[in-house]
């Protein structure tokens, strides 16, 4: 099935953030569950053909989370942060942290809002603010972008399985 919801991401030169926007064909609800529910969670996060083990989730105010992305050779890639604010079915704050960077900081400070739109569907809205320029720029060229794309693809087929049950 092809997806009619296209993903946008937006980064001005010289700035520290960017936006991702991307709608789905989900109620708020349940877009909002599929980000703080650990069993959907690790269905779609992330580029395809990469498995994720999570070793900490706690989707609540103060709560942390950790976990690793495996992807086909076995490589492994850890990410943690703190949740700064989860207030259901509206918004998450929080932070974002690679852990193979050479030196530790480079963290971001994400918030995710989540729209209700006619039809039973949803618009997520991303705010991601980096330490610097430099560090979100090292985070497009990493290949978030398709990581991005990748893991929203892997995301609508799980929301239309839900739908559809």
């Amino acid at each position: 099935m092809a997806n009619k919801n296209q993903t946008n991401i937006t980064a001005e030169p010289g700035r520290q953030e960017l936006f991702i926007v991307r709608e789905f064909e989900a109620p708020r609800e349940l877009v909002f569950k599929a980000y703080v529910d650990p069993k959907l969670y690790v269905q779609w996060l992330g580029p395809k053909g990469y498995t994720m083990i999570i070793e900490k989730f706690e989707p609540r105010n103060g709560g942390m989370f950790k976990f690793i992305h495996k992807d086909t050779n076995g490589n492994a890639f850890t990410f943690h942060g703190v949740y700064h604010e989860v207030l259901a079915p509206e918004r998450l704050i929080g932070t974002f942290e690679f852990e193979g960077w050479p030196e530790k900081g480079h963290v971001e400070l994400d918030t995710s809002k989540f729209e209700e739109l006619p039809g039973e569907r949803t618009r997520l809205t991303i705010q991601a603010v980096y330490q610097s320029v430099a560090d979100r720029d090292a985070m497009i060229t990493s290949g978030m972008e398709k990581g991005v794309n990748e893991g929203f693809t892997r995301l609508d087929e799980l929301l239309a399985n839900k739908l559809n049950k």
